[in-house]
């Protein structure tokens, strides 16, 4: 090396060092940051609490939720909006509507992705399926088999979402219907096992699809403390692998932030849940560096 080459490249060097810097601190420039921000078991809540209400005054709202949302959007673009089921039931909205108001307003608001909720089925297979037109975002659910039913062609097992480089592969669960759901609603729809399907879709998120972040997308619930043997996501969490985020719904249980559960292989997965109404919107950050290995902070924000 000539002897200016190396006069250059030391001073550039000491310039790093006297700014706190090293070579490696550069490897920042490479990190990347998706958010994930969810919903679930909304109800058909399109207006905020009245003023006067006891325990939620002015809280909620798709207004408020859109702006939030749209807030979030310029701060960071590469975002994934999810919902975890129970759309509907719950306000003359539905009543009136049959769910139309309800999907158009998350198709307004970028929504990429829903489960399927028991509530969402209170209209029956036809109901639901009436006001798939009304929907831009999509439907996946893995553990219900809708392949003798009109729903068929419109629900998928698992979505894969290209967010910035970052592979995100998105898979749903539901509750058990029977008994909570009448037949006649869900027709011939069939109940698979959740966790035997969710190892089966980890599989091939993980091994065939090559996906950086698993997330499943749930409504069995959060926990039964009075059922300990009822599947719920603390119990879905701990008994699999591979998963790396539960998104769930269905218990209306309020998290200020996502509770950390330790695998098969104990490593942490994420299980987060934000109540229900619309109240609360869920937001998870995930940084990846250059080597795809991942970090994260996320917490429930007041609509």
């Amino acid at each position: 090396m000539k002897r200016r080459d190396f006069i250059e490249k030391t001073a550039a060097g000491t310039t790093l060092v006297g700014l706190g810097l090293s070579m490696s601190s550069f490897k920042s420039l490479d990190t990347k940051q998706l958010t994930i921000l969810h919903t679930n078991d909304v109800h058909s809540y399109i207006d905020p609490f009245p003023a006067d209400h006891p325990r939620n005054p002015n809280m909620g709202g798709v207004v408020k939720r859109a702006q939030l949302i749209e807030a979030i959007r310029k701060e960071n673009s590469n975002i994934l909006l999810l919902d975890a089921g129970d759309i509907f039931q719950g306000t003359p909205y539905f009543n009136y509507y049959g769910g139309e108001l309800e999907f158009k307003l998350m198709s307004m608001m970028g929504y990429d992705a829903s489960t399927i909720g028991n509530h969402d089925f209170d209209n029956g297979l036809q109901g639901l399926h009436a006001q798939l037109p009304h929907a831009s975002f999509d439907f996946i659910s893995a553990n219900y088999d809708f392949k003798n039913t009109i729903l068929a062609p419109f629900v998928k097992p698992y979505k894969i979402f290209n967010k910035n480089g970052i592979k995100v592969g998105v898979f749903g669960l539901g509750v058990e219907l029977n008994g909570l759901v009448d037949k006649k609603m869900y027709e011939e729809t069939v109940y698979n096992d959740p966790v035997e399907t969710a190892q089966d879709m980890v599989r091939i998120l993980k091994k065939e699809e090559k996906c950086d972040l698993i997330i499943c997308l749930s409504h069995l619930g959060y926990n039964y403390k009075n059922e300990p043997n009822k599947i719920c996501d603390l119990k879905l969490a701990a008994t699999t692998k591979d998963i790396d985020m539960i998104i769930g719904g269905h218990t209306h249980t309020f998290l200020d932030k996502p509770t950390v559960v330790k695998n098969l292989d104990n490593r942490e997965v994420l299980v987060n849940q934000v109540g229900c109404y619309g109240i609360n919107l869920g937001r998870i950050d995930v940084f990846f560096d250059s080597d795809k290995n991942k970090t994260h902070q996320g917490r429930s924000i007041v609509v």
